[in-house]
């Protein structure tokens, strides 16, 4: 598995042309606006989903 999550779109501009960049760490670089950004993976959140769901099925 990588270590780099992939965008689809530039979340500023939404251009779809990304091209990787090496600095910083697991950066991309959109060609049509020119900027730098990165793509973190926090987690997931199982504790509110549950409940969530559970109250919904009532």
């Amino acid at each position: 598995m990588s270590d780099r999550a992939t965008p689809f779109y530039c979340p500023y501009c939404g251009d779809e042309d990304l091209r990787p960049q090496e600095e910083p760490h697991a950066a991309w670089l959109c060609t049509g606006c020119r900027r730098v950004f990165t793509v973190k993976f926090v987690g997931l959140n199982l504790t509110g989903s549950t409940a969530q769901r559970e109250e919904v099925t009532k």
